[in-house]
């Protein structure tokens, strides 16, 4: 059947991306979906059983467009505790950008929309393990700030590299993006980087 393809797949989630995209902030539901990939709503809920599920697996749709298995190698194959950390947060920093318009859509619907709300939460816990693998990449070295627990490094971290800081500084402030991230990146290691032992 052809409602069970991939490609019938593929042509749901790109609907879906595009509605999120250029939907700002308006709820997107079913039948939209449905209607912009050329379905029934029947077909959409025979590929993705919920609207959250289809939206948690729009995100990552969008991430598989984006690449960002390949723009996180450098942090995954770090040597260090402190690369790991600059490539993670790089990677972060250089990804927003690109994905703000559907963060933006489903932060705006979160408030009352549970299903985009479960999306957006299931996307920031997978980029809150990046930022507890970064932290625990420091403790390994030894390099982690003794004034933080690692849980609370990695909350630090995570919260650093929310999408709405980087509204605040880039949109509201005027930051430019090589500066923000350059910001972003010193502001990282400042927090979380043990300071290096004076000589005596």
């Amino acid at each position: 059947m052809s409602s069970e393809s991939p490609e019938t797949r593929t042509r749901i989630l790109a609907a879906a991306l595009h509605l999120l995209e250029t939907g700002q902030g308006q709820a997107v539901r079913m039948s939209d979906i449905a209607r912009k990939a050329g379905l029934s709503r029947q077909a959409v809920y025979l590929h993705f059983g919920t609207r959250a599920a289809l939206l948690i697996a729009t995100t990552l749709y969008l991430d598989e467009l984006k690449d960002v298995r390949a723009r996180l190698v450098p942090s995954r194959t770090a040597r260090s505790g402190v690369e790991r950390l600059d490539a993670y947060v790089g990677a972060w920093a250089d990804y927003i950008p690109e994905i703000r318009g559907v963060a933006k859509a489903l932060m705006a619907m979160s408030d009352t929309d549970e299903e985009a709300a479960a999306a957006w939460r299931k996307r920031m816990e997978d980029m809150r393990e990046g930022c507890a693998a970064a932290v625990a990449a420091l403790r390994a070295d030894g390099t982690l700030s003794p004034d933080f627990t690692p849980g609370e490094a990695t909350d630090l971290l995570w919260t650093l590299l929310s999408v709405r800081n980087w509204e605040h500084l880039t949109l509201e402030r005027g930051y430019a993006q090589p500066r923000y991230k350059d910001l972003l990146l010193r502001t990282a290691r400042r927090l979380l980087v043990r300071a290096p032992r004076s000589a005596t």
